[in-house]
């Protein structure tokens, strides 16, 4: 009987990534939390690597951070912060729909269509699924402008903000409003209807940056309460 091949190192640094990541996501591992590299191999059973190698790559996306002398720790959440950069992207992609309503639609629009405007029974209700989706839709939308330095900061601040946006698609109506408002703002796009546009993406943006909060600040407290029991 022919023994199993040991996972490569690639393949231990990607399972460790992705139990990290989801016990960022989930808050199992609170913002703020400290932990040594020695504490997650132990857990994941592996050597350090992959487990640096993991972190490193959660330290560039923004997840964690590494202290020269106490290891490393969640970032905190910083609510002014996303704030910000929350209203950056609404001014980004409000410049990016006038471009667009300016011009001719690209082929992208109609990609998009083809995903958010669907009969009910054949949208998704996968909540990672339809945040990635959520992502490419507004990405798409500032991308298709034409002005790539527009989109080059843009996905600077997906990435910043991604940790408590994907927080947005935990709930199944949140996943139905996203439908829906994706649907006007992308028909008010495709209409040419400039000033529809631009109001319906800040209903949507704004909206979605007072549901992350709540929801970040109720599982926060959640969690905190969990840990204490």
């Amino acid at each position: 009987m022919r023994r199993k091949a040991p996972a490569s190192a690639t393949n231990l640094a990607e399972s460790v990534y992705r139990v990290l990541k989801s016990d960022i996501f989930e808050f199992r591992l609170l913002p703020g939390t400290g932990f040594s590299e020695n504490e997650v191999a132990a857990r994941a059973r592996v050597s350090r690597t992959p487990v640096r190698e993991a972190l490193f790559r959660l330290e560039r996306e923004g997840y964690v951070q590494v202290h020269a002398k106490s290891g490393w720790s969640v970032r905190p959440l910083d609510f002014e912060l996303l704030d910000h950069l929350y209203d950056l992207r609404l001014v980004l992609e409000t410049a990016a729909v006038q471009r667009l309503c300016a011009t001719r639609p690209t082929p992208s629009l109609d990609g998009l269509a083809r995903i958010w405007l669907v009969a009910p029974r054949g949208r998704l209700t996968d909540g990672a699924r339809v945040a990635r989706l959520d992502e490419e839709f507004h990405a798409t939308l500032v991308e298709s402008a034409g002005n790539p330095e527009l989109g080059r900061v843009h996905q600077s601040i997906t990435e910043r903000i991604r940790i408590v946006r994907r927080l947005d698609f935990t709930h199944p109506e949140r996943i139905v409003y996203t439908y829906l408002e994706h649907g006007q703002i992308l028909r008010a796009v495709l209409a040419r209807r400039s000033a529809r546009a631009v109001q319906l993406l800040a209903s949507h943006i704004e909206a979605s940056k007072a549901e992350v909060r709540k929801i970040s600040l109720h599982r926060l407290h959640l969690a905190h309460i969990d840990s204490r029991s």
